[in-house]
């Protein structure tokens, strides 16, 4: 693991506000634009890299610190710490400071899901980007889903007073931010898929990876 130092995208906004951020890269396609939001370049982003790309890197940092959290169970303002450096990764408007990239794997994954899912509603949307865009989009949503919980419990791991208490937290914390990137075997068949409840970020930038290739785009 290489150590790294160092909301929302309303649904409410209009698909055409996103349009507007288009870049020219992608212009040929209303659907490969999108695309190229996910996973190239957005706006917003720290170095204006793709939604989920930011994603990626902010759970790196989630994971690092969770596993360091992790660490030390019997000392309660070391868990606190890093649960603290764990929030921020995952959710910079809960915590403003600390070593994430200041946008946060909840805001990522939220704007990876929306995304995807305008690309394959375009007109020149191929079958393969409607296929796999489901795909990428079930398992951003389940990052989205894993954030909003490892946001709680990090929240919990400051506000105890407890040792005991934040020691059985942090473990969870840990567990959560692993499955932020590797995803969870939920029906226990062996294997991690897109499908709810199981893929996370791997999941999604494998299938963004298999749509890239389908479409011919670098």
């Amino acid at each position: 693991m290489k150590t790294v130092h160092g909301i929302t995208l309303g649904l409410a906004l209009t698909a055409a506000a996103f349009t507007t951020s288009t870049t020219t890269a992608f212009a040929g396609s209303k659907a490969h634009a999108h695309m190229g939001h996910v996973s190239k370049s957005w706006g917003d982003t720290p170095e204006k890299i793709g939604l989920l790309t930011i994603a990626v890197k902010e759970a790196e940092i989630a994971l690092f610190h969770a596993n360091a959290a992790a660490k030390n169970l019997e000392n309660l303002k070391w868990m606190q710490t890093h649960a603290r450096h764990v929030l921020h990764a995952v959710d910079a408007s809960q915590e403003a400071k600390g070593p994430g990239k200041g946008y946060g794997v909840l805001k990522g994954a939220k704007g990876a899901a929306f995304h995807i899912n305008v690309a394959a509603k375009q007109s020149d949307a191929s079958d393969d980007v409607k296929t796999h865009a489901v795909h990428v989009a079930a398992s951003a949503q389940n990052t989205v889903d894993r954030a909003l919980r490892i946001v709680k419990v990090a929240k919990q791991i400051i506000a105890t007073k407890s040792v005991k208490t934040a020691a059985t937290l942090t473990k969870r914390m840990q567990g959560i931010a692993i499955e932020l990137q590797n995803g969870r075997d939920v029906n226990g068949d062996g294997k991690i898929t897109w499908h709810k409840g199981e893929g996370g970020l791997k999941a999604a930038t494998k299938h963004m990876g298999i749509m890239y290739k389908l479409e011919g785009m670098s």
